[in-house]
């Protein structure tokens, strides 16, 4: 820390010069904030200026303030933008992250659940039903548990508020209690679901805005509601499950309204200056006598926006690129060896590469179970055939190789606490002096594959999880050990028989440091009732896709199946049904392991605003992820201004911008000229320089290239020397094709 002296010598090896307490600093002696002495702080900026005007080196104050103290250190930095720093303030620790010139905007939500609740935070209340909202608001669900050690202050640099979701009372209710009033007190914002899984007393509710009344007696009545209320059905409040809670706050509002048998008003949801609620039923219900069907009383989304105070601003978006919704498919090895109920009885893995991997050429991943094909599995006569079949599948181009494990575990945590168990193989393929371990499961699976199966040179790396697909964070840590890729799991199946986003699953799930991105929609084992019928049952995954695809757009459209489903002729018809869909619809097809990229940069990419330009939104860290939905109420963005956006298409819940590098600079305004932009394509766009009269760009895609531009009619395309005529246009949208995969391009517009 400071060392000047050295710059003489060494400054053509630096990039730029910091050191601490220009304003601020910290004593730890006292251990105490301190203001820095004027003689010294002058000192320091005659330093700076030096560096500055001698070297042409940025110069960087590290000053020191509270935490809490958020306001004073964004004061500070302007300061010290004026005085040509670049400012740095944070505690003395430097665990947070910190206020500078450029401030990221919190994409965490820290969730709190009830411990004993479920075995794992996959089978929570809270992971199966408030997650997904959460992705589609463009935040990532951290998950403690009342019993955790609690941090003392959330960053609301890095965290949005607080969500929790209780079934009752809980144990820790009353170390929950204090310390939710701590982050209230502290401006954090709290949403409640289900129950408070405390009893707020009388006092307690009374400093939440509340007044806490008698029981209510049956029979209740809605006699009130806010729009967001009867969002999937109409909420039945029960007199012994509902909170005795009447809004009390001025400005308070409540969202419901119930009068009991007395005439006494209850208010069971409602939104306040802390934050707000939804309780019982006006959360989640149970269907009356429909076992394992939900349905939402509010409006989860709205809610989450109107309680935490989310503000409207771009949402990463795993489900698109290139301004199209995304297509992938996937295949589980399943029912490799079963022989397909048509004449000659041929495999159902020769069926199913001859019928459609041959057929339907756009990218899929196709995976096997060693124990099932391998000379030393289950059926040995078979293996030159099984290993011959998937040889022919692994060498096609639009085919990426995956392991679906080696014995297939069902049940992945019990698989490996059962092996010493007589039961154990109730949890896996019986393979006769197996004992189960996740290294044969996965690493030796892959290495069989590797070694046996896979043309030379390609690679495999990808892990389809078998089963429950509930792997715990040992796991996890051996797949990212090993430089591996994995998918599966998740309970997507909104449907016409299921039509709710209670049953759209959040884009993964987080064991310790380690992320599991699900498939983004369920396989036909769900929707042919595990494989007993109808057959023909996967038809009605396309009522999935449009389902999420609007008014929302929540997933990418996933083929994803068996291999046994090209041993019945339903199954096979149905599939076709499915592939057909998939392909008459705009869409944009990537490999699986192209959609864990961005399902997994969904959690890293950064949107941040500069202190001095509050006006533009950067974007930092878009690795794989380069597709922002702009909702609705946004202002437009102004491209002309705006850096590393190449354009934006319309969607069904606002525009989706495509962004031509890791880094963007996008700012909103007046409406947007008629300069040269992108739409959309069925490819990725690798790159997009635009200047006064040209653009060049390169799309980067797996089938034949689909792509519109906005553009005036007197600009022309050219792919190397030859020139593009548009396939039908409408004012400044132009439609191209091309039977290539990959093109450089070149717009031309005349001055």
């Amino acid at each position: 820390n400071r060392g000047f002296e050295l710059l003489p010598a060494v400054h053509h090896h630096v990039m730029a010069v910091a050191a601490e307490s220009l304003h601020r600093g910290w004593n730890p002696a006292t251990g105490r904030y301190v203001a820095v002495p004027e003689a010294d702080r002058a000192w320091l900026q005659a330093r700076f200026n030096e560096v500055r005007t001698r070297y042409a080196l940025p110069v960087i104050a590290i000053d020191y303030l509270p935490a809490e103290a958020l306001d004073e250190a964004r004061a500070l930095a302007h300061q010290m933008l004026a005085e040509g720093v670049i400012p740095w303030i944070a505690e003395p620790a430097l665990t947070s992250a910190g206020t500078g010139a450029m401030e990221a905007l919190p994409r965490r939500v820290l969730v709190l659940y009830d411990a004993a609740e479920a075995s794992a935070v996959n089978y929570t209340n809270a992971h199966r039903y408030i997650e997904m909202p959460l992705n589609y608001l463009g935040y990532v669900a951290d998950y403690l548990t009342p019993d955790d050690p609690l941090p003392d202050r959330l960053d609301p640099r890095t965290y949005a508020g607080i969500v929790t979701w209780m079934t009752g009372g809980i144990a820790q209710g009353a170390r929950l209690q204090h310390w939710l009033q701590r982050q209230i007190a502290a401006g954090v914002k709290l949403a409640v679901f289900d129950d408070f899984g405390f009893d707020p007393g009388r006092g307690g509710a009374a400093r939440l805005g509340l007044a806490l009344g008698p029981s209510p007696r049956a029979p209740l009545a809605l006699t009130a509601r806010d729009p967001i209320i009867g969002f999937e059905m109409q909420p039945h409040p029960r007199a012994g499950s509902l909170p005795p809670l009447r809004v009390t706050d001025p400005a308070g509002v409540a969202l419901a309204e119930v009068t009991d048998a007395t005439g006494a008003r209850f208010h069971p949801a409602a939104i306040l200056p802390w934050g707000g609620y939804l309780l019982d039923a006006f959360a989640i219900s149970e269907l009356p006598g429909v076992e394992g069907q939900s349905r939402w009383g509010a409006d989860p989304f709205a809610f989450l926006q109107r309680a935490l105070r989310l503000p409207p601003r771009p949402v990463p978006d795993p489900a698109s690129a290139s301004g199209r919704r995304l297509l992938l498919a996937h295949i589980d090895g399943d029912g490799f060896p079963s022989l397909g109920e048509f004449p000659g009885s041929p495999l159902a893995a020769q069926v199913l590469l001859d019928d459609v991997l041959k057929r339907y050429r756009f990218p899929h991943a196709m995976s096997v179970i060693e124990a099932e094909i391998s000379p030393q599995g289950l059926y040995p006569a078979l293996a030159a055939r099984l290993e011959g079949i998937a040889r022919q599948m692994f060498a096609l181009a639009h085919v990426e190789i995956a392991s679906h494990t080696y014995s297939h575990p069902f049940k992945w945590r019990k698989v490996f606490d059962a092996r010493d168990d007589d039961r154990a193989t109730d949890y896996h393929l019986d393979i006769p002096g197996y004992t189960p371990t996740p290294e044969r499961e996965i690493l030796g699976s892959i290495d069989y594959i590797r070694s046996r199966l896979a043309p030379a040179g390609k690679p495999v790396r990808l892990l389809l999880w078998s089963g429950n697909a509930a792997p715990d964070a040992d796991t996890l840590a051996l797949i990212a050990e090993h430089g591996l890729l994995d998918m599966n799991g998740g309970a997507t199946i909104a449907s016409r028989r299921r039509p709710t986003v209670a049953a759209v699953s959040p884009i993964g799930v987080h064991q310790g440091p380690y992320f599991q991105p699900y498939a983004p929609v369920m396989n036909e084992n769900v929707y042919t009732n595990d494989w007993t019928g109808p057959f023909y049952g996967f038809r009605d995954v396309i009522d999935t896709f449009e389902m999420t695809g609007s008014p929302r757009r929540l997933k990418p459209v996933n083929i994803y199946y068996h291999t046994y489903s090209a041993s019945k002729v339903a199954a096979l018809k149905a599939l076709h049904a499915v592939y057909d869909w998939a392909l008459a619809q705009p869409l944009h097809p990537v490999f699986p392991t192209e959609y864990i990229a961005m399902a997994t940069n969904f959690d890293t990419l950064t949107l941040a605003r500069a202190l001095d330009d509050p006006d533009t939104l950067h974007i930092r860290h878009a690795d794989a992820l380069r597709s922002l939905r702009l909702p609705p109420d946004l202002p437009p963005v102004a491209l002309a201004d705006s850096t590393g956006l190449a354009g934006t298409a319309p969607g069904p819940d606002g525009a989706f911008a495509t962004l031509a590098a890791r880094r963007a600079a996008l700012r909103f305004g007046p409406t947007p000229t008629a300069a040269p932009a992108f739409v959309s394509a069925n490819a990725a766009l690798d790159a997009w320089q635009r200047d006064a009269r040209t653009t060049r760009f390169a799309l980067r895609g797996h089938v034949p290239l689909r792509f519109t531009l906005s553009h005036p009619a007197t600009c022309h395309l050219s792919a190397g020397k030859r020139r593009l005529r548009a396939t039908q246009h409408d004012g400044l949208r132009h439609d191209y094709r091309l039977d290539a995969t990959h093109a450089d391009l070149v717009l031309r517009c005349p001055g």
